[in-house]
């Protein structure tokens, strides 16, 4: 005798097709949280990564900046020893200079003329003295100016004094030379100097 199925057959077919669909929801949910995760985990290294090479990165910048700083201070040590030794090699050349000044002064003055006071001030002389005429001040000042030593001669003033029987007073100005590779400009100081005084030989105007 046949058999006859009474049991809502397509009611199960729907549920078995629902739950698979939910078994497949759940696998699909399941595959992207582990893709998430595992993208989260490799941009958290790679970020780690990073994060070390950059600190890595300032390490290094560090040392340089300290590398920079001791080649800064070693060029200023350089640069003050280097303007050290460009003045102690100027003053050295300098202390036989005056010398050479004062013996040059003492050869150009002309005869019936001396000196009272001479002053410096940098590189710039003061002369004082008495002469016989304003023709041996001229003189004086020619032989300034044809001088290997000093240069620029220039008269201030020149008077006779009527109560003095030595002749006129003047007071003229002059400039050292500078020293080969100095700058003229540059002050060089030197100690006070004495009256200079020479012996006058006799002379007529």
């Amino acid at each position: 005798m046949p058999r006859i199925n009474l049991l809502p057959w397509r009611d199960q077919q729907r549920r078995e097709r629902k739950l698979s669909l939910y078994v497949w929801l759940l696998f699909a949910l399941v595959g992207a949280a582990l893709v998430t995760g595992a993208g989260y985990l490799w941009m958290g290294s790679m970020i780690d990564a990073q994060n070390m090479r950059n600190e890595h990165l300032k390490a290094e910048i560090r040392i340089l900046d300290r590398q920079n700083e001791e080649i800064n201070d070693l060029e200023s040590q350089k640069q003050r020893f280097i303007s050290r030794m460009q003045v102690i090699d100027k003053l050295q050349r300098s202390r036989s200079e005056i010398v050479h000044v004062f013996d040059e002064i003492a050869k150009i003055v002309p005869d019936g003329t001396y000196l009272t006071a001479v002053a410096q001030t940098n590189r710039k002389l003061k002369l004082e003295g008495v002469a016989q005429s304003s023709t041996r001040v001229s003189t004086f000042m020619r032989s300034i100016a044809a001088s290997q030593w000093l240069r620029n001669p220039e008269l201030e003033v020149v008077e006779a004094r009527k109560e003095s029987t030595l002749g006129n007073s003047f007071v003229l100005h002059a400039e050292q030379n500078p020293l080969p590779g100095d700058d003229p400009a540059a002050p060089a100081a030197t100690p006070a100097r004495k009256p200079k005084r020479t012996a006058s030989a006799g002379g007529g105007k």
